[in-house]
Formats: C-alpha cells, structure tokens, sequence
C-alpha cells in the first residue's frame, strides 16, 4: 500500500455522527489526506470543482437525494479510476445487491463495511487498494480518447494482444490463453479495454478494432502450434460484430489464412450485451459460426440478463461465471448460492464452466470441490505478452 498521508480518501455519508467517527478511525490510523461531503451531489461536485478523482472513496448506500447506486453510475460516467468501499446499516441482501451493481460497472471494489464500522476491519480494506506506482505501465485513461486518434493508433499498430491462461481445474493443465487487448499509447501507457472499446462502438471503428485484435491473436495461434504448444485461443468480440451478417464468413476467412482451425477459437460475447441486439442477427451469425465449428461462450454469466429458457435457444459451448461471484465466494453465501446455480444450469445444458476471477487460494480451492471444469485469474497468471507465455508454461509444469 501506498504512504498513508499521501492517499486521498473522500468519505460520503449524510450521518453527521458516522463521519466524525470515520474521519477519527481515519486519523489514528495515519490517513490523514480525508475530506468529506453530506450527500452525493456535493462530493460529485467536489470531484469535477478539484480536477482530481480520489484515490479512494468511502460510500453510504442510504442517503436522501441521491442513494449509493446513482452515485456509482456518475462515477462511472467521470471514468473513476480510484478504489471503492461501501457503507451501509443495510442488511446483507442489500449489500449483496449493491456490490453485484459496482462490478457490473466495473469499478474497483474493496468490500463493503457495515455500520457500526470496526475500525480493523476498514483498515484491512483500505490494504486491499492497489495503487497506480511509477514504474507501472498500466495506467488508467485520464480522458476521453476520440475517433481521429483511436483510428490512428488502429492504423499505426499501437493495439497490442496479452494473454491470460485458461487451465483446466482438475490437473492444472494449462489448456488456453485469452487475448486481451491493449493500447499502447504513445503518452497515456498501457490501457485497457474499457477506456477506448466503447469510443470504437460509438465511432463506427469496431470492425477495424475485432479485424487487428483477431488478426494478432491467430497469428499468434499459428506460432503456438509451430512450436508444440496445443493451446485454445479465446477473443472477446463485441455484439457489435456478432449482428453484421458479413461476420460469420470474415472471421472463418481469416482463421483460414492465418491456418488456425476453429475448432480451437472460443469466442466470447458479454451476456449483458446479448438481449439489448437485433436478437434475429445474433441468432443467425451464431449459429453459423457453431456450424463453422467455431466455439462460442457467454462472458460475465451470473447477472440474469439471460433467462435459462433463453440461454438453451442460443448456441453456447461454454460458461464464463463473472469473477463477482467467484472472488471471496467460499466466504459468501449470497455468491455461493449463484455460483451453484450458473454451473447447475452449464451441466443442465451440456455447457462447459469457467471460473473467471480466481484471486486467492480459497477461490482455487472452493473451485476445486465445486466440479467447474476450468479456471483463469491472477493467482494463475496475469495477462501478459504472447513471448512470454511459453516460458511461464514451462515454468508452471516444472512447480506442477
């Protein structure tokens, strides 16, 4: 963890009383860089006034005016970066409720206190932040990247694949990769999907992103099989694709000049995504792309998008549970209870699960007994370069 003077903390809680004792637990333990506001609408107005997102902010869910959830959608709408605690006297249910709704919008959640808070507890949390370092090249956006500069860093090469291995539960055997892709930028560092995927929907630039991102990817495939390396290659592609009709033949077509077999590509699309498309689109591009012998998998699966009798229409080979429900859950009824039911509904459906999200080793070990069939997360590996995937193979047989 960072110095503790140097974090930025913004507490927001109407409860004249729950703030002073926040701030005092704060002080004693050495934070001492705290401000706070009464409701959401003064601290979003702090946030815009200062030019400047908290390292941390500390939220009441029950405040009059506006409540814990529509704060989190502004935040998500200012790009928050910054890590996230939740606050409430609300029963379990509700906290439950609230965190599913801050990792469906990706933000960086901590865990939740319930009041009155202990102040260990709030420390062990605020550990739990993982601060942006120097030398760390993965750096958050800091603003809005555009349509002229995303086309040209398309067209100048500047996206680069990583890839996070796949392994299968039982053995350990390192089975896939996922690639994930990056911007390298030229200012900004290294970034992530969720600061320019969206700007390349909203830009008409979506074909050109899947078209650089699948291209890498099954070249790279190409050299894993050059080399011994029997790995299935999975890629992420947006709704956006999957509704043109000219979708099917261009990814076959490619997969056939870069001489990578289907058989061995997953391909992957948000469950979230699914019902808000031109379903009658969807449903054919997948269906042709099953009979291209493509693999197809429903990502982020847990939130109830997709209803079961729904999900047995749509050709899915695969079930990605989202890491929401796999992090923490041998401690968590409420997440065990969803994990149970998505993988119940997978063997229901002759689908294969994986467990996406696997951070600690009770996450590795709850899986172990659950039956789900495969696991990705950063107690296996981070996402890294494709060179240096082979040697981390290697190296993980050896401590098999």
């Amino acid at each position: 963890m960072a110095e503790k003077s140097a974090i930025r903390i913004l507490i927001v809680d109407d409860d004249f009383f729950s703030l002073k004792l926040l701030i005092r637990m704060l002080a004693n333990s050495g934070f001492t860089h705290v401000a706070t506001c009464d409701d959401g609408h003064a601290a979003l107005e702090r946030i815009d006034n200062s030019g400047r997102h908290p390292d941390l902010i500390l939220l009441d869910l029950n405040m009059p005016g506006m409540d814990g959830g529509e704060f989190v959608r502004h935040l998500v709408e200012r790009s928050y970066k910054g890590g996230l605690i939740l606050v409430s006297g609300e029963d379990e249910r509700v906290l439950q409720v609230a965190e599913n709704l801050v990792h469906a919008h990706r933000l960086t959640l901590l865990g939740s206190l319930r009041k009155p808070v202990a102040p260990d507890r709030l420390v062990a949390l605020i550990g739990k932040w993982p601060p942006p370092s120097q030398g760390n090249p993965l750096r958050a956006a800091t603003k809005v990247y555009g349509a002229t500069e995303l086309r040209a860093a398309i067209k100048k090469g500047e996206l680069v694949n990583y890839y996070q291995p796949k392994v299968v539960i039982a053995t350990g055997r390192v089975m896939g990769a996922e690639a994930l892709v990056r911007w390298q930028h030229p200012s900004d560092g290294l970034l992530l999907p969720g600061d320019f995927v969206g700007a390349a929907e909203e830009y008409g630039l979506i074909d050109d992103l899947a078209r650089v991102v699948l291209s890498s990817a099954f070249a790279q495939a190409r050299l894993w099989q050059e080399t011994g390396l029997a790995l299935q290659l999975a890629v992420n592609v947006s709704i956006n694709n999957l509704v043109s009709l000219e979708f099917a033949d261009f990814i076959s077509d490619l997969a056939a000049t870069a001489g990578v077999a289907p058989q061995q590509v997953v391909l992957e699309v948000a469950e979230s995504r699914i019902m808000s498309c031109d379903l009658r689109a969807l449903l054919e591009t997948l269906t042709r792309l099953r009979l291209k012998r493509f693999r197809l998998s429903i990502d982020d699966f847990g939130y109830g998008h997709i209803l079961p009798e729904q999900l047995r229409n749509i050709p899915f080979d695969e079930v990605k549970i989202d890491r929401s429900f796999v992090h923490h859950v041998s401690s968590d009824g409420a997440k065990q209870a969803k994990f149970d039911a998505s993988l119940s509904l997978a063997r229901q459906l002759n689908m294969e699960t994986v467990a996406e999200g696997v951070e600690d080793r009770d996450d590795w070990d709850f899986l172990c007994r659950s039956g789900c069939d495969l696991a990705q997360g950063y107690l296996i590996a981070e996402p890294m370069p494709a060179t240096d995937l082979a040697g981390w193979i290697q190296v993980g047989h050896a401590r098999r």
